[in-house]
C-alpha cells in the first residue's frame, strides 16, 4: 500500500470528522478509506481514530497528523515547483464570504480574478456566519474581525475599521453624543452577531466597557444596519467598508470618534494542510492588490476629509 495514499487518506478523515466525507473528497469507496486507515494503523501499532459519531485525533494520532501535514506539505511543494513552472493554476477552489462584505467589494473582485485564472473553478458561497473548513469542505474563507486561536493558517489582507455614525437629521433631532455614556439616551441599531446582549462594547482609557443604548432595531445585515442609520433610526456601528460611501455623499456623519470599537483585519484563512496551495496563494496575493492596505475605501475617507 502506497505510504503517501494512506497519509493522505488519514489526514483528509482528520480534518473532515467523519470516514464517509473523506471518501466523498477522495472519490474513492469508503471501504478503502477505512482499510487504508486500519493498515496504516496496524503497522504503526497504535490507534489513530477514535471512531465514534464524529472521528477525532487520538493523542498517537496528534503527533502523526503533525507529521503528516508536513511531510504532505513538502510533496505539495515539489509539485507546485513544476506547476509555478508552467504559470498554470487550475482546479476547484470553494471559499466562503461574508455577506455584506461580499456583495460591496469581493463580487467584481472574485469575478476578476475567475477571468485572470480561466483554468480554476471557483464555488463561492456567501453567509454571515462562521462556516466550518474541516466540516463543510471549503478551501479558504474570508474572515472580518478579530481572529481566534486555531489550527487556522490565516493571511491579513487589510485592516477592518469601525465607526459610530448616524444621519444628519437623526443628530440634529436628537443632538450628538460626546462621551460613551450619552448612548443611554440615544437609539441605536444593533448587530446581532456582534451585541446579542444588547450592549456596546467601546474602548475606553485603553480598556473595553460596555455601554446600554435603547435598541431600534435588531439585524444580522449589515446593509439593514446602514440604511437604518442613513434612515434616521438611530446610532450604528459600521465598517467603513459600508459606511464609507454614505459618509461621503453627507448620508451619515461619524460620532465618538476616539472611542471608535475595535475592528480586526480582513483575512483569508484555510488549513494547515493547504498552507502551500498556490491556488490559496494567488488568491491572497490578488485579494491584496485589488483592496489595498489601506483599503480603497479607507482612502476615500481620507481624501473626502481632507481640506
Amino acid at each position: 500500500m502506497n505510504k503517501l495514499s494512506e497519509m493522505h487518506s488519514f489526514v483528509t478523515v482528520a480534518d473532515t470528522g467523519s470516514i464517509s466525507e473523506a471518501a466523498r473528497r477522495l472519490g474513492t469507496a469508503k471501504s478503502m478509506v477505512c482499510q487504508r486507515i486500519q493498515q496504516l494503523e496496524k503497522r504503526l501499532g497504535s490507534i489513530l481514530l477514535e471512531r465514534g459519531r464524529q472521528t477525532r485525533l487520538t493523542e498517537s494520532g496528534e503527533v502523526f497528523y503533525r507529521h503528516c501535514i508536513s511531510i504532505l506539505a513538502d510533496v505539495e511543494d515539489a509539485e507546485n515547483a513544476v506547476l509555478t513552472s508552467q504559470s498554470t493554476v487550475r482546479g476547484s477552489l470553494r471559499i466562503a464570504v461574508p455577506m455584506a462584505f461580499g456583495m460591496r467589494y469581493l463580487t467584481p473582485i472574485l469575478s476578476s480574478f475567475a477571468r485572470q485564472y480561466p483554468e480554476l473553478e471557483l464555488d463561492v458561497e456567501f453567509d454571515d456566519r462562521r462556516v466550518n473548513l474541516h466540516e463543510e469542505g471549503f478551501d479558504a474563507a474570508v474572515r472580518i474581525g478579530e481572529l481566534p486561536d486555531s489550527s487556522l493558517v490565516a493571511k491579513t489582507i487589510t485592516p477592518n475599521r469601525h465607526i459610530i455614525c448616524a444621519s444628519p437629521d437623526y443628530l440634529s433631532a436628537h443632538g450628538t453624543p460626546n462621551i460613551p455614556q450619552d448612548l443611554a439616551q440615544h437609539y441605536a441599531m444593533l448587530y446581532v452577531n456582534r451585541e446579542p446582549h444588547g450592549m456596546w462594547t467601546l474602548p475606553v482609557n485603553n480598556t473595553l466597557e460596555s455601554f446600554r443604548v435603547r435598541c431600534r432595531m435588531r439585524t444580522n445585515c449589515g446593509h439593514q444596519l446602514m440604511e437604518a442609520a442613513k434612515a434616521g433610526l438611530g446610532l450604528a456601528i459600521l465598517p467603513t467598508f459600508l459606511a464609507a460611501q454614505a459618509i461621503v455623499d453627507g448620508e451619515l456623519r461619524e460620532v465618538l470618534e476616539p472611542y471608535a470599537p475595535r475592528g480586526g483585519n480582513i483575512s483569508v484563512v484555510y488549513r494547515q494542510s493547504q498552507r502551500t496551495s498556490p491556488k490559496l496563494r494567488v488568491l491572497g496575493s490578488f485579494l491584496s492588490e485589488q483592496i489595498g492596505n489601506p483599503p480603497i475605501w479607507d482612502q476615500m475617507l481620507t481624501a473626502h476629509l481632507q481640506p
